[in-house]
């Protein structure tokens, strides 16, 4: 564990933070517990996409509207399920200290710490929450990646004992490492697709997943690690508060993709479930033309810009199957703004998903190859998103 005067010296001026590892926080209601009711801990696996042997974890209460104390934390190497490698914890500190209280509203970064790192290794991170009242809890549901809450403070253990299972990463945003200078992230910025629902539980295997190990085989992006972004049900301009507060593609901007450690280039993929609630069937809602979705993502861009960091648009994929979705007139809007993302000069790159995920025979389909459920790819079809990536383009 590092000290704190060695923290000190490890986050000067010199240093350069890139993240390894993202998820996008949304806001779940707790009113009826169970985390915040008794002491609690929570063991979190996160998948590496950059090397380094210094780092830090970020924490958030971003979606929270009380303070949140973390009475302890650590990192460890996986071992699998909820096992940690003997000898491989770092005790997390805040300033030095063991416990930290974060505001609502906000988030904090532990002090450095020294690890081994590789590319695509899983890290363990663990926090014990002591009982508290929480009554909206900061995490990013639907992960796809098994975590796990225990009774009582375990974070020092090295099995869990008594657990629930989650897919939820709780009370955490980023890990970040120091990096070469000319190491930099990609975030990849979306919807479900972007954050791999379906996709092969705890086994890493979205397509900026597989866009991260495809960097790794070629000298020139081997310094880019990738940070996915993706929200389940993410639309451009409607916030979507059923259940949980997930924010606009338009208002989470900012804490998503500007202020993520390192980022040099955004790869941008939303609008069908803006099209989708729109002009489904039954029920819809929140009306959007393909001007107003045009416009959104114009904006998107232009902020990227205004920071430096270069964009490529992706096509919006086809849905067609999908019946509480699709509709012609929601054909009709995709395609519009599909021709707008391929002929407009304002994006530094287009990424053809939709020609790349299409079926040729039906191309308002998903190849039945590539087909989940009508609108998500399965594994087969998140590589083939990867590999529809020009690597070219990602490095000067």
């Amino acid at each position: 564990m590092a000290t704190f005067s060695e923290a000190q010296a490890q986050t000067s001026d010199s240093a350069h933070w890139v993240g390894t590892w993202a998820a996008a926080p949304i806001g779940m209601d707790n009113s009826k517990g169970p985390i915040g009711t008794a002491d609690f801990t929570i063991r979190e696996i996160v998948h590496t996409s950059l090397a380094g042997n210094i780092a830090r974890v970020v924490f958030t209460n971003e979606m929270g509207t009380t303070p949140l104390t973390l009475a302890g934390a650590q990192a460890a190497v996986s071992a699998g399920g909820n096992e940690i490698v003997a000898g491989s914890s770092r005790a997390l500190t805040f300033n030095g200290k063991s416990s930290v209280t974060i505001p609502a509203g906000a988030k904090v970064f532990s002090d450095s710490f020294s690890m081994s790192l590789p590319f695509g290794s899983n890290l363990a991170i663990s926090l014990y929450i002591p009982k508290q009242p929480i009554p909206n809890v900061t995490e990013h549901s639907f992960g796809n990646q098994s975590n796990f809450i225990a009774p009582g403070n375990m974070v020092d253990a090295k099995n869990l004992s008594n657990t629930v299972e989650t897919d939820s990463w709780h009370f955490l945003s980023a890990v970040e490492v120091q990096a070469v200078p000319e190491s930099a992230a990609i975030v990849t910025f979306g919807d479900s697709i972007t954050d791999g629902a379906f996709s092969t539980r705890s086994s890493n295997l979205r397509w900026p997943d597989d866009l991260a190990r495809r960097l790794q085989t070629d000298t020139n992006t081997k310094t880019l690690s990738v940070l996915n972004e993706g929200i389940g049900g993410n639309r451009i301009l409607h916030d979507e508060t059923n259940s949980v507060a997930v924010p606009s593609a338009l208002k989470r901007f900012d804490r998503d993709v500007l202020s993520q450690a390192g980022v040099k280039y955004l790869i941008l993929l939303e609008g069908i479930n803006d099209i989708g609630i729109a002009t489904r069937p039954n029920n819809p809602m929140d009306p959007v033309s393909a001007d107003d979705l045009i416009f959104g993502l114009t904006q998107m861009i232009e902020r990227a810009h205004a920071h430096g960091i270069k964009v490529y648009l992706g096509t919006i994929m086809p849905d067609e199957g999908l019946g509480f979705y699709y509709s012609e007139a929601g054909e009709s809007e995709r395609q519009a703004v599909n021709q707008w993302i391929r002929t407009t000069k304002l994006p530094d790159g287009v990424i053809d998903f939709d020609k790349a995920m299409r079926d040729p025979a039906d191309p308002k389909r998903l190849l039945p190859a590539y087909d989940r459920d009508h609108i998500h790819p399965n594994d087969t079809g998140h590589k083939a998103m990867a590999e529809a990536i020009d690597l070219n383009t990602l490095h000067e």
